[in-house]
């Protein structure tokens, strides 16, 4: 991929680039999480070789990260590092049209898989 150059992917379109893997993960399809609160980001590539998908949003394994709290410490590290590394966080409510999500409590309690990269 050429810098500055956007592939579908994100916001909405993550439905095609879901690695078959996360299936076994999660089945949820973010109406139980209506309300919660992500960390949108300036358009970021997944860092896994020979993948296209465009993350707008905090993403684990291209689900949307979720917190329940908007003022939840986790929710603001996730921010914050994405700050340190200027993709220009901003807390937002979900919505089902960012694509589909994971509570960041269940991410974690599954061993925080990342797309492309294995678990140790």
């Amino acid at each position: 991929m050429e810098r500055g150059e956007i592939h579908a992917g994100g916001g909405g379109l993550a439905e095609h680039a879901i690695p078959e893997e996360v299936d076994e993960l999660w089945t949820e399809d973010g109406d139980e999480h209506v309300g919660w609160f992500c960390v949108s980001t300036d358009p970021f590539p997944c860092p896994a070789p020979g993948c296209a998908f465009i993350a707008e949003f905090m993403t684990a394994a291209h689900l949307v990260l979720v917190w329940e709290e908007q003022d939840d410490p986790n929710l603001l590290r996730h921010a914050q590092r994405a700050k340190e590394v200027g993709r220009n966080p901003r807390i937002v409510s979900y919505e089902v049209d960012f694509g589909p999500s994971a509570s960041y409590y269940a991410w974690e309690a599954a061993g925080r898989p990342v797309h492309g990269v294995r678990g140790k």
